[in-house]
């Protein structure tokens, strides 16, 4: 049994990785087809399907009566993304991260809120059903806030590319790219599944509490997709993408899977202690992501390196007080 979880975790990487590559490609033709902006391309195809996996495991958990899962599936999912995925993508990317432009400004400082938003919401121990409305509203909220205005779609890049002739052509091009972007769903979320099974099996064979399991082992499993995705984006220099991604990998899972999972099965967490170290990193986390990007309106290396730091201490510390 223990092999045979090893082979799915390697096959699921590498499923992955290769997946990975073919949805930038989709996306990168499909953003010059809409005239869309990347961020924009990224957050609502992109971090809308990295959070199905999510959406999954909350549903299931809460069935089952144990949603404390989903709850730390979460937390730890929007510590990775805001310190590790960042970091990897400027690291590995070799170019710092800018963020200049209104929407990205404000979308960081949204961000911000909603990564804390959920730790206050459940300070007194249980995120109820009033909870999971008022976490629903705010995503509702910010979806309408990026719609409404059709300028935020528009691509502000001077970068021209050769016109093809003929509609039908690029709307066949159009159709096939969406093809190839749905396969990539599909196999990000195939490999995203495996993974996550194979990491929750070797948690319980080692004796870990639900709740660690959650914030370390499914959290990971879960965001790989888009530290597969940021990397990726970074060395293709597609610094829109990276960003539109991580804040919505942020935002949607944390309102609307969160709020979900608290009006069919409100969170009651009687032990706060595993949730209490991910609470104080996340809070700092989204505070630093937060100052990084309006600092010098890019994330540097040396951020990056701090960011990275951050989610290494933390999981030690994790760890330790198992």
């Amino acid at each position: 049994m223990f092999l045979l979880y090893s082979l799915v975790f390697i096959i699921s990487c590498f499923v992955l990785y290769f997946s990975g590559n073919w949805l930038i490609d989709g996306l990168k033709r499909i953003g010059r087809f809409l005239h869309w902006r990347e961020f924009i391309i990224a957050f609502f195809v992109m971090a809308f399907a990295g959070s199905l996996p999510n959406l999954f495991v909350g549903i299931s958990s809460a069935i089952h009566k144990v949603p404390q899962l989903s709850f730390g599936d979460i937390v730890g999912g929007n510590l990775i993304d805001l310190t590790l995925a960042v970091a990897l993508a400027v690291l590995i990317g070799k170019n710092a991260i800018p963020t200049k432009g209104k929407i990205l400004e404000r979308s960081a400082l949204f961000t911000t809120f909603v990564a804390i938003l959920p730790l206050l919401l459940i300070w007194d121990g249980v995120l109820g059903r009033g909870d999971g409305l008022i976490l629903l509203f705010v995503f509702v909220f910010y979806i309408l806030w990026l719609v409404l205005n059709k300028e935020r779609f528009r691509e502000f890049s001077g970068d021209e590319e050769k016109q093809i002739p003929s509609i039908l052509k690029e709307f066949r091009i159009f159709i096939k790219d969406l093809g190839l972007i749905i396969l990539s769903f599909i196999l990000l979320l195939l490999a995203a599944e495996g993974i996550v099974q194979s990491a929750k099996f070797f948690a319980v064979s080692l004796n870990i509490s639900l709740p660690i399991i959650g914030i370390l082992i499914v959290a990971l499993g879960n965001t790989l997709p888009e530290i597969r995705f940021a990397v990726a984006s970074a060395k293709a220099g597609k610094t829109e993408m990276i960003l539109g991604n991580l804040m919505g990998a942020v935002i949607i899972p944390a309102t609307l899977v969160l709020g979900t999972v608290a009006l069919i099965c409100p969170i009651i967490v009687p032990n706060f202690t595993p949730f209490a170290i991910a609470r104080i990193f996340l809070i700092i986390s989204a505070i630093a992501f937060y100052i990084f990007t309006r600092r010098r309106r890019k994330i540097t290396k040396k951020e990056a390196i701090i960011l990275l730091l951050l989610y290494v201490s933390f999981v030690i510390i994790e760890i330790l007080i198992k």
